[in-house]
């Protein structure tokens, strides 16, 4: 039951072009994340999928792998799929390559919980604090997770979900994005097109739950400090400073 843990990187980026270079404290933010992501003791091995030539040679530089994949993907889990066409894993974890604090524990925890409920898919949600994180609840960039009892996904939304008609019974997720699969399922999914949700909401996950792959979803208390812009770049460094003490 191996594990490949794949850290999909583009150069092209409108917001932020050559974002996976990016100087962090020094170092490339692909190899933060690279590093940190290696330390996970539930992988049996990590790769960057790019279609890049300077990002190819920015993680060979630092003694990584990685796997040359086509420019033609719309979506990381297509180059995650293509990753997958060829190498063979029990399962494969999608891991965001802007994301340079990521925790290894939560990876962890993410891979034990898949495991031990033969999950098909899973991902990683954390309960929102409406004492002070109120305002994430109505904020479309935010995507929220309904999750069942038995943690498994019901819907994923930028729109508040629940609805807080009665608020006192309202309970908030944010959906974390990282995305563990079984390999059949991976190769399954990204043979079928944008569903009507996924193209709604722009968010490619509800593709699973239209076509009936039920999510997992991990509830974990890992807050990502992702990179989308350069600016967000100094805040990565302030928490990386925190972090080292």
């Amino acid at each position: 039951m191996t594990v490949l843990g794949v850290i999909p990187a583009r150069y092209a980026s409108t917001r932020f072009p050559g974002k996976p270079l990016a100087l962090i404290a020094g170092k490339p933010m692909i190899q933060h994340v690279y590093e940190r992501v290696a330390l996970c003791t539930g992988l049996d091995g990590v790769v960057v999928a790019t279609d890049d030539d300077r990002i190819r040679e920015c993680v060979e530089g630092f003694d990584g792998r990685v796997a040359m994949t086509s420019p033609d993907h719309a979506s990381g889990t297509d180059r995650l799929g293509e990753v997958a066409g060829q190498e063979r894993h029990a399962y494969y974890v999608n891991i965001q390559g802007d994301e340079p604090l990521i925790q290894t524990a939560a990876i962890d925890k993410l891979i034990e919980e898949t495991q031990n409920n033969v999950a098909l898919m899973s991902t990683l949600a954390s309960r929102i604090d409406m004492a002070t994180d109120a305002a994430m609840v109505n904020d479309p960039n935010v995507v929220k997770v309904a999750r069942a009892q038995d943690g498994y996904a019901l819907y994923f939304s930028r729109a508040a979900i629940p609805h807080p008609r009665n608020a006192e019974h309202a309970v908030y997720y944010k959906h974390i994005g990282i995305y563990m699969y079984m390999r059949q399922t991976l190769l399954e999914l990204c043979k079928l097109p944008p569903s009507p949700l996924e193209k709604a909401e722009s968010l490619e996950q509800l593709r699973a739950l239209e076509h009936g792959v039920p999510i997992l979803a991990v509830e974990t208390e890992y807050n990502p400090v992702g990179v989308d812009v350069p600016e967000d770049i100094a805040l990565a460094e302030k928490r990386l400073r925190e972090l080292e003490g």
